[in-house]
């Protein structure tokens, strides 16, 4: 993992701003504020929709995609009162980029950098991308729009030059970094980067790399990166989130979920806890988002089909699911 000074890539968004003008990375156009009425004054000026982030951690859930200007202003008020803590005492304010959205992800051991997949979040509560943002909803591995070319030119234009740009501040960056894009004709523009893997995206590229993961990662820790090298089996994998009713909003714990105990553990089909604990030797929910029930298969289809008969198998009333994971590469 990256030092403090590194990880200040994801836990400050104004700073990873900063290093992507440094670096010349295209990303979107954006405003730094401290205080509610300079950026209600940006949201004037630029109109929506328009994004709002919490400049630090906020859980997954700082941003906001304003599709009018009244939920714009009213972010910034959530922000300034203190919802996010300490993370909504500074925002940025961003150009709302039209596109699809995509993960890669890349080791960086200081110097080398090895890519070890791509995956699409789906971080809407609803089917469809409809409702608000979640921590994600499900993922799929490998995302079809982040192709070879692509691929390439996102390290060519975005990861390369931030790493150096990195180093040449004197604060290198080693360990994972997931490297959120925005894919419009054909060229990719950075989202956010985080400092880990991203879950649920994490799942569904864990099933598809196996036991080379961890060789991967070694060597990340070793610096040795350069003599890595992933190899991909022709495959696809999927994750469905199962979540507490009421999600990402107000959700009640303690739920019992029953059916688990059915469910295969093989390194095709794995049910991943989240959320849960063992109580009165039953498990229960504890969580937000709980579960996640993850597949592999030889297409995306047959992926999503092993993962939902899956989920079919669980029976957890208290509990919701969106049941359309995949479906933009599905379509």
């Amino acid at each position: 993992g990256p030092s403090a000074a590194a990880a200040k890539l994801e836990s400050s968004k104004s700073f990873t701003k900063v290093i992507c003008d440094a670096a010349n990375a295209p990303t979107a156009g954006y405003g730094h504020f401290t205080d509610a009425p300079s950026a209600k004054a940006y949201i004037a000026e630029k109109g929506a929709p328009i994004v709002v982030k919490a400049d630090g951690l906020a859980a997954g859930k700082g941003v906001i995609v304003a599709m009018t200007q009244d939920e714009a202003l009213a972010a910034i008020d959530d922000m300034f009162s203190g919802e996010f803590g300490e993370a909504g005492a500074e925002v940025v304010i961003e150009e709302f980029m039209e596109g699809e959205e995509a993960s890669f992800f890349v080791l960086c051991d200081g110097q080398n950098i090895l890519p070890i997949g791509t995956a699409q979040d789906h971080k809407r509560v609803g089917e469809g991308d409809t409702g608000p943002n979640t921590g994600g909803m499900g993922a799929y591995s490998p995302a079809p729009v982040l192709n070879d070319e692509i691929a390439q030119k996102s390290l060519d234009e975005i990861v390369l030059p931030t790493v150096a740009e990195m180093t040449k501040r004197g604060t290198p960056y080693q360990g994972v970094l997931y490297v959120g894009l925005m894919i419009k004709d054909g060229q990719p523009r950075l989202v956010e980067y985080n400092v880990r893997f991203g879950d649920p995206e994490c799942q569904a590229l864990m099933m598809r790399l196996g036991a080379q993961a961890l060789d991967a990662m070694l060597a990340c820790a070793d610096g040795t990166l350069d003599q890595m090298q992933i190899n991909w089996a022709d495959d696809h994998a999927v994750t469905v989130v199962m979540a507490a009713n009421g999600y990402p909003a107000a959700y009640e714990k303690g739920s019992v979920i029953d059916g688990l105990d059915g469910l295969p553990e093989t390194s095709n089909a794995m049910c991943f806890h989240a959320g849960t604990t063992l109580a009165d030797g039953k498990i229960t929910a504890t969580g937000g988002r709980v579960l996640s029930v993850t597949a592999r298969g030889a297409t995306l289809k047959d992926a999503v089909d092993t993962a939902y008969g899956m989920v079919d198998q669980i029976n957890w009333p208290e509990g919701f699911y969106r049941r359309d994971i995949g479906w933009r590469a599905l379509k």
